[in-house]
């Protein structure tokens, strides 16, 4: 027996169930979430059944099924405790031209009602044709457990997200394809949601490019800090150049099919020199994939991003640059500070800890009214500390030292700048904000730690 599997909109129709017992009762559940306008006909009616009369959510007729009670009715369920009568229900239902089904009479069924896993609207049902409801069940209970419980919200944002395709964009293949992408993303209720912008702008506008390079900045390691382009690149692109500090959890954004490859180094030890990166890029573009190279923080700020982007030119390979959120930005965020501020810090001074000691002291006079943000300033800060206090730069110059900003496992330690040497060493990637700005936050109630009890 060949069955059509089919699901049937029974919303505002009129159905008939004969019968009001046991077997009666399942049906009923099954049939008043669907809307319809159930009609039960049975002398006698167990006691669920005449409460649901007089809710108004089903009508029963007290007497004998007559076979009048069917006309004008969608489908015909017969569930009565006697076999013959559910099959002279089904005769006169046949005679009618409505579909029955006599509940566990396999021959005098039209239909089948399926075992039934549900998530919202999405429903799988599983029919054996009668043979075997409990391999039904079953196989329900199996597929219940393995689907997530979050599918049925999922679905109902799937929904609107396809509706409004189907409404902007033209019929064909790239709508398709649109579709289909769409539904194997998650969904997330912001309004910078890269799969609602990949809704909105199609499938081109939000993929990265075959044979071009893209710079991306991976921000500061939190992937809710990332850019709605950078998420929209990484989940498409064919190759992943990262570097060392890019989490796992913003690489598991790259699809499965990407390629995947950590071109960092971490305190001072390369595996791969900046030669080595710069001819991957340029290979694999040419090579007709498209490629992310995705950098910590912003990829404009101590990345060297200038040396991949003149490689890049001198190879006529096309690039773009995707600005992220610097890790100067987040670790001023963990200490509640702002890097400029109208009475104290009229300047900002990015370095690095290589550069950060003047070596050039005319070039670099001691502003106080600037805020001093060293990336990687090393674990011994004593003599970058001496050297500025040689500079001019007073003792009491508050300081913060902020690990692994925006992630997990975030720590910052405040001090000053005579006591910057006594903290113990933070663990990387750590960063040095220092200036009075610094105090304004301290003072606004934040709990400092005493550098010298950490010395103690």
């Amino acid at each position: 027996m060949s069955l059509l599997p089919v699901f049937l909109k029974l919303e505002g129709r009129p159905a008939l169930l004969v019968g009001a017992g046991t077997v009666a009762l399942e049906k009923i559940g099954s049939l008043l979430k669907t809307g319809a306008r159930l009609r039960v006909v049975a002398p006698k009616a167990r006691a669920e059944i005449q409460e649901l009369a007089a809710e108004g959510k089903l009508e029963w007729l007290r007497r004998a099924f007559e076979p009048d009670d069917l006309d004008g009715n969608f489908i015909v369920i017969a569930a009565t405790d006697v076999p013959e009568r559910n099959a002279a229900v089904y005769r006169e239902a046949v005679a009618r031209g409505i579909p029955c089904n006599s509940v566990d009479d396999i021959p005098n069924c039209d239909f089948f009602f399926g075992s039934v896993v549900s998530r919202g609207d999405l429903q799988i049902a599983i029919s054996t044709a009668g043979e075997s409801p409990a391999v039904a069940q079953r196989l329900r209970r199996e597929i219940d457990e393995q689907l997530p419980r979050d599918l049925g919200p999922w679905l109902a944002k799937l929904g609107e997200l396809r509706r409004e395709v189907l409404a902007t964009h033209p019929r064909g293949e790239e709508r398709r394809l649109l579709l289909h992408e769409l539904a194997s993303r998650q969904i997330c209720d912001s309004a910078l949601c890269a799969t609602k912008q990949l809704a909105r702008t199609g499938r081109e506008a939000a993929r990265a490019v075959a044979g071009s390079v893209y710079l991306v900045g991976a921000g500061p390691g939190d992937p809710d800090l990332l850019t709605v382009k950078a998420v929209r690149l990484i989940e498409s692109a064919d190759v992943i150049l990262h570097d060392d500090l890019v989490p796992q959890a913003i690489l598991e954004l790259a699809t499965r099919s990407a390629e995947v490859v950590n071109v960092g180094k971490r305190c001072g030890a390369k595996t791969i020199t900046q030669e080595e990166i710069n001819a991957l890029m340029v290979e694999h573009a040419r090579a007709g994939r498209s490629v992310v190279r995705l950098k910590s923080g912003d990829p404009l700020l101590f990345g060297r991003a200038a040396e991949e982007l003149a490689a890049l030119a001198e190879a006529d390979v096309p690039f773009e640059i995707v600005p992220g959120v610097s890790a100067a930005f987040a670790a001023a965020a963990a200490v509640g500070c702002s890097l400029t501020d109208r009475d104290w810090a009229s300047n900002v001074i990015f370095s690095t800890g290589h550069h950060a000691q003047s070596h050039n002291r005319a070039a670099l006079p001691a502003l106080e009214d600037a805020t001093r943000v060293v990336y990687m300033p090393g674990r011994d800060l004593t003599l970058l500390a001496a050297e500025w206090m040689a500079e001019g730069l007073p003792a009491d110059l508050p300081c913060a030292v902020v690990s692994r900003a925006a992630q997990p496992g975030q720590q910052a330690v405040h001090t000053t700048l005579g006591a910057l040497g006594e903290i113990e060493p933070a663990a990387p990637p750590s960063l040095l904000i220092a200036g009075w700005a610094v105090r304004e936050r301290a003072s606004a109630g934040e709990l400092l730690v005493d550098a010298g009890a950490l010395a103690d």
